[in-house]
């Protein structure tokens, strides 16, 4: 019988990868998946399968994440990248998305792992995400081409992204977020389970919350998760000739996002002297503001 015609979002490229098919026999099969008691006996491939070559971490959480969860999920998932790692995420809106594309906006390598065919973007809306990762990562399916979305296989796919990485790091996830049996997955096999706490009144946190409670390791800073990866702390970044005022205004966010008459505030500035001196660094993309208003470092 003949293979399904894989159908790619359009997209301009100067190649197409081709799909490769890897069993259990097979050198490029992943040897970790075969902890796994339930391991694929097949596994698709779409992309370079040196990807996997890197120490791999899994970033994962909540699909309705909050701007925090989006912010912390690119800081770590960048970082990984620049220090050599593989970020892994299952493609799905919120968290996974931020990781996947923080780590090709430095160059890095990243891994989506889909519980659809690797033909089949999911959701459609990430068609060009599936394109770029399939062209500068990898991705990786146990369902064959075609195959459209069913009852269960994302949680089927959980345990896939579970046994590839060394660490799983949950961003931000709710009390019954499928992140959460990721990490149950993870743990199972004994794998490093991380999170990042949140806000105790906040929903979107209240699963991270329980795993820390629980017994996972804490992410705090950008580099306790690097550390947990095997990877040096990411040097000082150099930053540029300030103003005193920009000086100013930059250390009143080094406090936290703030509204402008907070960070004026913090700076000891008129409200007309801390805008144009904010003004200033939006337009050295030190700075950025968010759909709340607040103003925060870059």
């Amino acid at each position: 019988m003949a293979a399904p015609e894989l159908r790619f979002p359009t997209r301009e490229s100067a190649h197409r990868p081709e799909p490769a098919e890897w069993s259990k026999a097979s050198s490029d099969y992943p040897a970790e998946l075969l902890d796994l008691p339930n391991a694929p006996d097949l596994l698709f491939a779409l992309g370079a399968r040196s990807t996997l070559d890197a120490p791999r971490v899994a970033i994962i959480g909540t699909r309705d994440c909050t701007a925090y969860g989006d912010r912390t999920a690119r800081k770590i998932a960048g970082a990984i990248a620049r220090a050599g790692g593989c970020v892994i995420s299952g493609m799905a809106l919120g968290i996974d998305a931020c990781a996947h594309r923080a780590a090709l906006e430095v160059g890095g390598k990243t891994v989506a792992v889909l519980g659809t065919g690797i033909d089949v973007p999911y959701p459609r809306g990430h068609a060009r995400l599936h394109a770029q990762i399939a062209d500068e990562g990898l991705v990786l399916s146990e369902s064959p081409a075609g195959t459209a979305a069913f009852r269960g296989c994302f949680p089927r796919r959980n345990r896939i992204i579970a046994a590839l990485a060394k660490v799983t790091i949950v961003v931000e996830a709710g009390h019954k977020s499928g992140a959460l049996l990721t990490a149950k997955d993870a743990l199972n096999l004994g794998r490093t389970v991380a999170a990042v706490p949140g806000p105790i009144d906040s929903p979107h946190s209240a699963g991270t919350n329980e795993l820390l409670r629980d017994g996972a390791q804490v992410i705090a800073t950008v580099d306790d998760a690097l550390a947990l990866a095997g990877f040096p702390a990411e040097p000082e970044l150099e930053l540029p000739d300030f103003t005193e005022n920009e000086r100013a205004v930059w250390d009143a966010l080094g406090k936290g996002a703030a509204l402008i008459e907070l960070v004026a505030h913090r700076a000891n500035l008129s409200l007309r002297d801390c805008m144009s001196a904010m003004t200033a660094l939006e337009l050295r993309s030190l700075i950025s503001t968010g759909f709340s208003g607040e103003y925060r470092r870059n």
